[in-house]
């Protein structure tokens, strides 16, 4: 036993190229000179064995007695565990000691490396062996590779993440083309299609190399669309890319034997999960008297769920196997059918939540629930989640899905109901926020019938509010105020019975604009100043409108500079709800006021920064205007005193009609004109004013940089530069 081998280890030859990796290489290497056990988790397919291979290989020749590669896959008595290192060390039998004591003596003056592989199936007998080992040998480390650490005192442990699939030339995309072309030598990705797949299968390598070898006989695209059935699509022919998994479901079935009944029911459960989710969300429909306790922490020390802080994430591969064994076992409808319920209920705390200081936490759920809240829309076409989730469609700017969801249900669910009129007033709205002002008109005649005969005058009234708003952009202040007069009787009523003042806030707003639009300005003002007074401490939506709408009123006093405060502090409410639509309108607003200053390269910045913040939101940018509902309530009488008309009289609400005597307002010079078509209208003349003042090539090139400027950065620039915002640095072209 005291003889010295002469060879240098085992370690087997690379035969492919180790894609990545570089930044875990040098994070095993310092873990290895500080710990004698270095154990590599992560998913089945990540490449937890490549891994240590590679190291082994970077690291073996530091270890005067070489590298060692035990590889125990297929063994699956725990007791021989020892005799197949001591196998793979030369050791020859020793019945008539324990063989981690004859490692252990063995090892004790020895310095090297030793791998174990893949110990998952014998965790116990690994960390039996290990520990006589690292006790009395201090100059012998050792890397594992099992998806939960091995628990050995001294244990450092690195999950194994799969590779960056961010884009074209991560490192996914460069393992895919590689591999790609040694399967076909000469092949050309589609960049595009490749960091589809890539996509498409988390980064996780096994998996991509599996991708690989189906580009012998199917295009980038086709592999890409096939890729709903990922288990059924990446299956082997040929060696194993890793030594021993020839299809991507043997990999994940390797796991899901290896788990206890406990875990196995709640993998299968958390497949109706298709994003991350937080541990209530996951106990709230996976638990019940058969999952009492479901073990979430096991199952991501398993390495089967990724957790991030307080969420969780199941990869893909890793979900479609649940969902198979969800469907066996025969809860896939049951489940379904629970994780819709269960973000129904969220989604009708927030709405009832929405007006007041939980608003801004209400928006960061619905961004950060939007995979399983689509998930739960595209599962059930009622009209009940899609009405719910009204202020996500028209607050947070998310109109166009928005609209699809509720055309798609309402459309297939006729039966008059509280749901389906709830649906019918958040269409109408979400037409509003998207710019379709004749859609939301007629939508909203329809919310108001439906709830005018189901005796909800709360809805009726915030339908004939939206009518309302929707009458301005077509350009008809008078029908506009008619109808807003009717809207504050019945929000007046809603509001007493339910405390609730959430209806008179969306008429409050509409009546300040149809003030504006009849150029009545300070009327405005003053509305809005009572509605400031009477603020939900940490509500933003209704803030942003509202103080929108009096950077209008102020730019039509004169005073740009309170027009400018206003539509700063709209642009900062928008952005701390996490809506760029609504960030983008008051961004046009501040280039009105800029271009009313004189200051036409700031405006025709502004304008492009606008433009950007509307296409990185997916919003169209000829859209009337986003998110037109606002403000918290009064008594309708008081407001209409002030306005100057009265709810009996039939008569426009407003003062005294506009200079040209149309009733349309005093123009606003690049702002916003509520008695014409919308926004749009007000950004032409905006950019007419620019183009004006810069001249034309001064112009083009403030607004490409506007443009090119992230909306972050530009948020950022528009806070923290103040009135000295201009374009970032670079010099202008002259005027001429």
């Amino acid at each position: 036993m005291g003889e010295t081998r002469t060879c240098r280890g085992n370690v087997p030859a690379e035969i492919s190229s180790l894609v990545g990796r570089r930044e875990e290489l040098g994070g095993i290497a310092a873990l290895v000179a500080r710990s004698p056990l270095v154990t590599l988790t992560g998913v089945a397919g990540v490449g937890k064995t490549r891994l240590a291979l590679g190291a082994a290989g970077v690291l073996g020749g530091s270890f005067p007695d070489g590298a060692w590669f035990a590889e125990l896959s297929a063994e699956q008595n725990g007791a021989l565990v020892g005799h197949r290192v001591a196998a793979v060390l030369g050791l020859p039998e020793q019945a008539a000691r324990p063989q981690a004591e004859v490692l252990a003596g063995f090892l004790t003056d020895r310095r090297l490396l030793l791998v174990l592989d893949t110990c998952d199936h014998l965790r116990g007998a690994c960390a039996e062996l290990l520990r006589p080992i690292l006790a009395r040998a201090p100059h012998v480390r050792v890397i594992a590779t099992c998806r939960r650490p091995l628990g050995v005192p001294g244990e450092r442990v690195l999950r194994v993440a799969p590779l960056d699939a961010s884009g074209p030339g991560s490192d996914a995309v460069r393992l895919l083309g590689e591999r790609a072309r040694a399967a076909v030598p000469g092949l050309t990705l589609d960049e595009a299609e490749a960091t589809r797949i890539c996509r498409l299968l988390d980064g996780v390598p096994l998996a991509i190399e599996l991708a690989a070898r189906r580009l012998r006989a199917l295009s980038a695209r086709q592999v890409a669309d096939r890729l709903g059935d990922r288990l059924g699509l990446l299956t082997g022919g040929g060696p194993a890319p890793f030594g021993r998994h020839r299809t991507l479901r043997t990999a994940v079935g390797w796991s899901h034997e290896l788990c206890s009944p406990a875990e196995r029911l709640l993998w299968a459960r958390l497949s109706v999960f298709p994003g991350d989710f937080g541990a209530d969300d996951a106990r709230a429909v996976c638990g019940d008297e058969a999952l009492a306790d479901p073990p979430l922490d096991r199952l991501a020390e398993a390495s089967l769920l990724e957790r991030r802080g307080d969420r969780y994430r199941m990869l893909g591969m890793t979900r479609d196997y649940g969902g198979e064994w969800l469907r066996r076992l025969g809860e896939e409808d049951t489940l379904l059918r629970r994780h819709r319920d269960h973000y129904l209920a969220a989604a009708r705390r927030a709405g009832a939540e929405w007006y007041g200081p939980r608003q801004r936490e209400w928006a960061a759920w619905t961004r950060r629930e939007l995979p399983n809240l689509r998930a739960a829309l595209d599962r059930d076409d009622g009209p009940d989640l899609p009405g719910a989730l009204w202020f996500a469609w028209c607050c947070l700017g998310l109109a166009d899905p928005g609209r699809r969801y509720l055309d798609r249900s309402l459309r297939r669910h006729t039966r008059p109901g509280p749901a389906r009129t709830l649906a019918l007033w958040a269409r109408a709205q979400a037409a509003l926020s998207a710019g379709d002002a004749a859609a939301a008109r007629a939508g909203a005649a329809e919310a108001y019938e439906a709830a005018t005969a189901g005796n909800d005058p709360d809805i009726a009234g915030r339908a004939l509010q939206c009518a309302a708003a929707a009458s301005l952009a077509l350009g008809d202040p008078g029908e506009a105020g008619r109808l807003v007069v009717t809207a504050f009787e019945l929000l007046g009523r809603a509001a007493w019975d339910a405390r609730d003042d959430l209806g008179l806030a969306l008429a409050e707003v509409t009546l300040a604009r149809t003030l504006c639009a009849r150029g009545a300005f300070d009327r405005a003002v003053a509305i809005l100043d009572r509605r400031a007074r009477r603020a939900v401490r940490g509500e933003l939506w209704t803030c942003a409108e509202g103080e929108q709408v009096r950077s209008l009123a102020e730019l039509g006093r004169g005073d740009a500079g309170a027009a400018e405060t206003s539509a700063r502090a709209a642009l900062d409410a928008r952005w701390r709800l996490g809506d760029g639509t609504g960030a983008a309108l008051a961004m046009e607003q501040l280039a009105a006021v800029a271009a009313r200053r004189g200051d036409g390269r700031r405006a025709a910045w502004l304008l492009g920064a606008s433009r950007r913040a509307r296409e990185d939101s997916g919003a169209s940018v000829n859209g009337v205007f986003t998110d037109d509902a606002v403000t918290g309530g009064l008594a309708y009488g008081t407001l209409l005193d002030a306005a100057g008309g009265s709810p009996g009289s039939g008569a426009p609400v407003g003062g005294s009609p506009g200079r040209d005597g149309s009733g349309h307002g005093t123009p606003v010079y690049g702002g916003p004109v509520y008695g014409t078509p919308g926004f749009a209208v007000g950004r032409e003349r905006t950019e007419r004013k620019a183009r004006a003042l810069a001249g034309d090539a001064a112009h083009d090139w403030a607004f490409a940089r506007g443009l090119a400027t992230a909306p972050g950065v530009a948020v950022a620039l528009i806070r923290n530069a103040g009135d000295a915002v201009h374009p970032p640095t670079g010099r202008a072209p002259s005027r001429t």
